[in-house]
């Protein structure tokens, strides 16, 4: 599932192609993906101006002055930018059509397996931080509310392991398994200690890690595993630089002992058991 390096390198590609344009239509080709699409998009949409890009957790948003689009990748999605009068292909599911100084051109959306998910938020509902996606999520990890004391400070009553804490979301979002993975290995933290063990000091570690690690995998493009590409059609690479994440078995980078593999929460944990205490 792209995660959030993987979405703001598809918000940085998006947002020259579709901000201050004009949409000129929007086309869907089913009656929704994961759930279904709003109804009356076209019409909230048309001859609507896009006014900026943004993106919280994993959603990339799209702001207009009476509303936001509101997008997720799911696990197989990813958006293109193309000039209009190109045919859709089978698993093409979402078009957002706007007016660009040589033509039109779209912003098309493809997920075959469609996870993925374009809603609509209404300013008349209220704030956009109270949406049901987005109101439980926590702090952004590249901006300036995240810290070591904050992980400390949220974390005493949890005994919960600290990579479950991480990818949970409600303390600091976007931390998927992938980066959480990486970053504990940058800290030197065992994934599977109790979160409310880890001292101050180590948590300023993994809060250093997980800003390094993020601002990192937006520098190389994101990770391409399976499906993901950038709104250009080109693959990440930060996959090349994975010190533990799905290197079972293969010797450490620091230490060459055997990276291990366990599962936690249903996903798979990588890590060195010399590297990380």
């Amino acid at each position: 599932m792209p995660e959030l390096p993987e979405v703001e390198v598809t918000r940085r590609g998006v947002a020259p192609h579709i901000e201050g344009r004009t949409v000129e239509t929007v086309v869907m080709r089913r009656d929704g993906l994961r759930w279904p699409f709003p109804p009356q998009l076209r019409q909230l949409l048309a001859g609507r101006q896009v006014l900026r890009t943004g993106r919280r957790g994993k959603y990339l948003l799209i702001h207009f002055e009476h509303g936001t689009l509101i997008v997720h990748l799911g696990m197989s999605g990813h958006l293109r930018v193309m000039d209009s009068g190109i045919e859709p292909e089978k698993h093409d599911h979402f078009d957002l059509v706007v007016q660009a100084p040589q033509g039109l051109q779209v912003l098309r959306m493809k997920d075959p397996r469609r996870f993925g998910a374009v809603l609509w938020h209404d300013d008349a509902d209220g704030l956009l931080e109270h949406h049901v996606l987005l109101r439980g999520l926590g702090v952004e990890p590249l901006e300036p509310g995240f810290s070591g004391k904050l992980l400390y400070d949220q974390t005493r009553q949890r005994s919960a392991a600290v990579k479950l804490v991480l990818l949970a979301g409600d303390i600091v979002v976007g931390v998927g398994n992938i980066y959480a993975s990486e970053s504990l290995f940058r800290a030197g933290i065992n994934p599977k200690t109790p979160a409310r063990r880890i001292s101050l000091a180590r948590y300023e570690k993994l809060a250093q890690a997980v800003r390094e690690i993020l601002a990192e995998a937006i520098v190389q493009g994101g990770s391409t595993l399976r499906d993901f590409i950038s709104v250009n059609g080109q693959s990440g690479y930060f996959q090349q630089t994975y010190f533990v994440y799905d290197r079972a078995g293969v010797p450490c980078k620091v230490c060459a002992a055997p990276i291990r593999q366990i599962k936690q929460g249903q996903r798979s944990t990588f890590y060195c058991v010399n590297c990380q205490k």
